[in-house]
């Protein structure tokens, strides 16, 4: 990977951290779709970082 390290993948937990929100509305907001892009791997939910921050962008021009 040319010596970068990819970021790792932040669970709900980090998320949850990051934005000052319970865990559950991350949840809510997955299930209406009104949430930064989450990815299932196994039984996991996990956010890409970029994605957060993006979504954290769109929210602010809104």
């Amino acid at each position: 990977m040319n010596g970068v390290r990819p970021e790792r993948l932040w669970s709900v937990h980090d998320v949850s951290e990051f934005l000052g929100i319970p865990v559950a509305t991350l949840y809510r907001w997955r299930c209406t779709g009104s949430g930064p892009k989450s990815i299932r791997i196994g039984k996991h939910l996990r956010y890409d970082p970029v994605e957060v921050y993006a979504w954290v962008r769109e929210q602010q021009a809104a």
